[in-house]
């Protein structure tokens, strides 16, 4: 049944309509996670703390308190359903079936609860956090991000017309479907949904996926929306974030400790999956100190998620580095996930699935048409590409409200930790706009870690 969005968003009283239907609406990495802290680190306390990086946005003076409460308040009312937990148990994941242990299904069902939250305002902007066990914490992550994003739409919809609603959703579809279009056909192109922590709402991220998977068939491989892979019965993609190595980190007793701790981060994580779901992060303090220093053996799994370099530059780099450590780049996978919008989408896969020909910019790939057009590529892989499309599918509706208001932008808002066992957490990234943490302890890490290959680039999202 499609879903009259206008109508929905003229008529609906908000105030009872959940935001956050069920504990599996979160990102599937982190149900991954949960389970990998579940089992190493059950007595190690966090913060996590929200952040509004789009700071022009006062997102208090948009959203009203009472109304953040009560979302808040919904989700830590929720529980883990047995038809939810009994496909956890049963579902194939990756090619394995029982990745979630019958002991930690039984934990979810019987003991697991999000903890209480702070919040307060200051200047415009809420000061949210959540304190407790990292196994109790961790997951008002995605649930705060989305609740947020979600009642920033409903009062920029709350103040127009049905029909101007009516206009929104139709230039919103049809520009959706302009992306759609140029993706159809695209020889061994897959992309997955990433939006769930910034979408518009869950009803349109819903409409996304569900148009996503009717229209490109197996060039969309899934959602990292557990919830939504759950109820359509779709792939359920994602493995592990930045959260892991900050934790670890955070917890080290000296700065040799400190500079292994992003190995030993993979070493259990490879160890509790069986050697499978091998896809590293390696930005959390520099994508290439990571390289340059990692044991022989991580060059042996499955591929890398780039989050926060440009994504031409992070590709070449792990190409060369496999290369240098005498592996084929052919074998393994690389997956960009930051920012991603059509063009991006189309130029990386061209340009890693296939050599670029007669000095044509990678960028200039912008149709299914080129990638069949001999004089601009010859279809040699250089690694196994996909994107993880996120917020630009799932909350792109710049330019798409009749009367001209941007108030539907997509800003960039995130929930990181902030401390493990009261010490303070850092994340350096790539990308210098994107340290979080102290300012001593950016200094400190980055004097550990170095600042090879980092630079400034846009926070988009």
């Amino acid at each position: 049944m499609i879903v009259n969005l206008a109508e929905r968003a003229h008529n609906h009283n908000w105030r009872l309509d959940p935001i956050v239907r069920s504990l599996l609406d979160t990102d599937f990495y982190k149900l991954l996670m949960l389970q990998f802290i579940w089992k190493h680190f059950p007595d190690v306390r966090t913060t996590f703390t929200l952040v509004n990086r789009t700071i022009s946005v006062p997102l208090a003076n948009v959203i009203g308190v009472e109304e953040l409460q009560q979302q808040l308040d919904h989700v830590r009312k929720l529980r883990f359903h047995k038809s939810e937990l009994i496909w956890l148990a049963g579902n194939t994941f990756y090619g394995k079936r029982g990745i979630f242990e019958p002991d930690f299904l039984e934990w979810l069902d019987h003991d697991f609860q999000l903890p209480e939250y702070e919040l307060t305002i200051h200047d415009g902007q809420f000061n949210l956090s959540f304190q407790g066990l990292w196994s109790q914490v961790t997951l008002w992550e995605v649930y705060s991000l989305a609740i947020l994003s979600e009642l920033k739409t409903r009062a920029s919809l709350r103040e127009m017309s049905e029909f101007s609603l009516d206009i929104l959703y139709a230039r919103a579809k049809a520009k959706l479907w302009g992306k759609i279009e140029r993706l159809r056909g695209v020889p061994g192109l897959k992309i997955a949904d990433f939006g769930t922590r910034r979408r518009h709402s869950f009803l349109w991220q819903e409409y996304v996926v569900k148009a996503m998977r009717d229209t490109l068939g197996a060039t969309f491989t899934g959602s990292s929306n557990t919830y939504l892979a759950y109820k359509h019965d779709l792939e359920a993609i994602g493995t592990n974030a930045h959260e892991l190595p900050m934790a670890i980190a955070a917890m080290a007793a000296c700065d040799e400790e400190l500079k292994a701790s992003q190995y030993r981060m993979l070493e259990l994580w490879q160890s509790t999956y069986q050697r499978e779901l091998l896809v590293m992060l390696p930005d959390t303090f520099g994508t290439t100190q990571f390289l340059a220093d990692a044991p022989d053996w991580v060059t042996d799994w499955t591929g890398q998620r780039i989050d926060s370099k440009n994504p031409f530059i992070a590709g070449d780099e792990y190409i060369q580095w496999l290369t240098d450590r005498g592996r084929d780049p052919v074998k393994k996978l690389l997956i960009a996930s930051d920012g991603l919008d059509i063009e991006d989408i189309l130029g990386l896969h061209a340009y890693f699935s296939g050599e670029i020909l007669g000095g044509h910019n990678p960028q200039d790939f912008l149709s299914a048409a080129d990638f069949l057009d001999p004089r601009k590529w010859n279809p040699r892989r250089r690694i196994r590409f996909s994107a993880g499309w996120g917020t630009l599918l799932t909350n792109d509706f710049r330019d798409c409200d009749p009367n001209g208001d941007s108030g539907l932008d997509p800003i960039s808002l995130v929930c990181k930790l902030t401390d493990a066992n009261g010490r303070p957490a850092v994340k350096l990234s790539d990308n210098y706009a994107k340290a979080m943490g102290t300012d001593e302890e950016i200094e400190h890490y980055r004097r550990v870690f170095g600042t090879a290959g980092m630079t400034n680039l846009p926070a988009i999202v």
